[in-house]
């Protein structure tokens, strides 16, 4: 090796020994709450109903594209008696935009006519209550519990707190439900909701699927992910 490539090669990064290790995990606590401190759910609501709902529209599809449909769809039936009465057809009309409309159409309406029929038309405060409606599974049901009854059943697990579980480490799964328990052996519970709340807002201004920011990155320093862009090992040697 020359001298001109031995000056090229960038210190080798000193991983983490124990990437679950209380300290780590309090730092990427502290990094997340430092750069996202007013973290809340990105979907517009103004009740539990109404976020129960966003929620289910928002499969497969993005929370701006969710709050450009649901102004009119709880303006023309802002009840579950209303929604549970409304005509199909123009359900599929109003939420068209967010794809698969047709199931999700008969998801919301399916959803509203069991808390009308089941519950009184509010929406119950339990995991094993919410996911008795159509369209709501965990994902769905943390939200509302978490989101608008500050209750923390459990974490909610979308694609970027997946994604950005595993580039931390603080899982391998790809699975949901089992990314979920992993992240409830090492995060405590008083954060289980703020957590989600900062790891979705990280993953969609920083650490962006295609293209991670990593030069501006808070945790860039925490993270021994392969495919970083950008690396301060060469600015602050190995750690």
């Amino acid at each position: 090796m020359t001298p001109a490539t031995k000056a090229a090669k960038k210190p080798a990064r000193k991983k983490t020994a124990n990437p679950l290790s209380p300290e780590r995990v309090a730092a990427i606590f502290d990094a997340l709450q430092k750069a996202y401190p007013n973290a809340v759910c990105a979907l517009n609501h103004r009740n539990a109903f109404e976020l129960t709902i966003a929620t289910i529209l928002s499969a497969q599809t993005t929370d701006v594209g969710v709050n450009k449909v649901t102004p009119e769809l709880f303006r023309m039936y802002p009840t579950p008696k209303k929604l549970a009465e409304a005509p199909l057809p123009e359900l599929e009309r109003i939420i068209r935009a967010t794809g698969f409309y047709r199931a999700k159409a008969k998801n919301i309406q399916g959803a509203a006519r069991v808390l009308v029929e089941k519950f009184g038309g509010k929406v119950p405060q339990t995991i094993d209550e919410l996911t008795q409606l159509p369209g709501v599974a965990r994902k769905t049901a943390n939200v509302v519990l978490g989101s608008w009854y500050g209750i923390a059943s459990g974490i909610v697990v979308d694609t970027h707190v997946g994604r950005l579980s595993r580039r931390l480490g603080l899982t391998t799964q790809t699975d949901p439900v089992k990314i979920e328990r992993d992240l409830e052996q090492v995060i405590p519970q008083d954060h289980w909701i703020q957590f989600s709340h900062e790891l979705i807002h990280h993953g969609r201004q920083v650490c962006i699927a295609r293209k991670p920011r990593c030069v501006d990155c808070s945790l860039e320093k925490l993270c021994n992910a392969v495919d970083k862009t950008w690396s301060s090992d060469h600015l602050s040697g190995p750690r």
